[in-house]
């Protein structure tokens, strides 16, 4: 089982924004790369430590992960896993107040930062069979790659960290401040040589076929992140993110409901009284289902796991039946003569607490 979160970084799920960014500072600062250098263990808790933040510090994807666990994040996920340095050093700098300070050549004057190229958005429609089963869709996307032939140098302004260092004497005392790069935008490099069809970054636009892994379970709304599928950076950034947001098709026959399933079948009134079987779809084929004799409009039937997957993993939801008494609009004379005459029968009346079943046999009389 993957690690928790919350106990990762060692906060409750009540933690306020402020205690999960410290919390996440301190496991920074203790298993920082060039504080145990070559302590593979200290990485991977360093990188875990960035995984959990990263999810914890967005309330969207903080909400989806306290509902559905790390199940949300499978198949491309909502926007956790899969971090590498670049990722964290690019993404978390930040909380450290403008680089990872005081460790030798992660703060602002020495690593050279990495610029992270934009994200994409893009919406994929499902039908609720591939919302229940899971499914992988092959999408052709545009996106920005850097240009064959493309070569940068190091910004002279900057000398490749992307920061402007600026010291001010004030009455107390000198003062740092620290701004982006104008010169080459905070990327520590600029522009050798390009290509024609290069733009002013080196970068040209490419059509790419991404696979995308949709777990079963998703819902309308939902985003899914395909890490490193998003436009490329200039120099030595790394690429954006491609974002997912799933869409759900409207079924002709089934409505969904969290998990569950709901299905309208129409009977007729000879159905109704003599019992039958009938055949109706679902989300893996069509089953047959048996409809008692004496069923009442508005009953339900409940087809247990036969409804959408948890993301939580906790198995399917139910398809529900619902079902109606279909009334005939126009009667023959042999019909009219028998309704109008069952009229006042007693058996005919409604009563819901009655026991008595002669009705039925009177039906099926009548219609055999």
């Amino acid at each position: 089982m993957k690690e928790d979160f919350y106990d990762i970084l060692g906060v409750s799920k009540n933690a306020t924004e402020a205690e999960i960014k410290k919390a996440y500072r301190k496991k920074a600062i203790e298993y920082h790369p060039d504080k145990n250098p070559g302590d593979k263990t200290a990485e991977e808790k360093f990188k875990k430590a960035a995984e959990a933040y990263e999810v914890l510090s967005d309330p969207d994807k903080k909400a989806r992960y306290d509902q559905f666990g790390h199940q949300a994040f499978e198949g491309g996920g909502f926007g956790g896993g899969g971090m590498n340095m670049d990722d964290i050093f690019s993404q978390f700098g930040d909380i450290f107040g403008g680089g990872f300070g005081g460790f030798g050549g992660f703060g602002g004057g020495g690593r050279q930062r990495r610029v992270k190229g934009s994200n994409l958005r893009i919406r994929v429609k499902l039908t609720l069979e591939e919302i229940a089963n899971g499914v992988e869709k092959k999408i052709k996307v545009k996106r920005k790659i850097q240009a064959p032939g493309t070569t940068y140098k190091t910004c002279g302004t900057c000398n490749g960290t992307g920061q402007m260092t600026r010291i001010t004497n004030t009455i107390l005392g000198r003062m740092q401040t620290s701004s982006t790069c104008s010169t080459c935008g905070g990327a520590g490099q600029t522009i050798d040589h390009r290509p024609a069809e290069a733009d002013a970054q080196g970068l040209k636009i490419s059509e790419e076929t991404v696979s995308i892994k949709i777990p079963g379970g998703v819902e309308e709304g939902m985003q899914l992140k395909v890490s490193g599928k998003g436009n490329e950076a200039p120099g030595n950034g790394i690429a954006g993110d491609l974002l997912v947001a799933i869409e759900e098709l409207e079924h002709p026959y089934l409505q969904r409901e969290g998990d569950n399933l709901h299905y309208d079948l129409y009977v007729s009134f000879s159905e109704a009284a003599l019992g039958s079987s009938r055949e109706i779809d679902t989300v893996s084929g069509k089953v047959r289902i048996k409809i008692e004799e004496g069923v009442q409009s508005g009953k339900i039937l409940r087809l247990r796991g036969k409804g959408i997957p948890s993301l939580n993993g906790y198995g399917k939801g139910d398809l529900l039946v619902h079902v109606n008494v279909w009334t005939p609009k126009t009667l023959n004379k042999e019909q009219r003569e028998f309704f109008e005459k069952m009229a006042k029968d007693d058996h005919f009346r409604p009563n819901p607490d009655s026991g008595d079943k002669s009705f039925f046999e009177k039906v099926k009389d009548m219609f055999s």
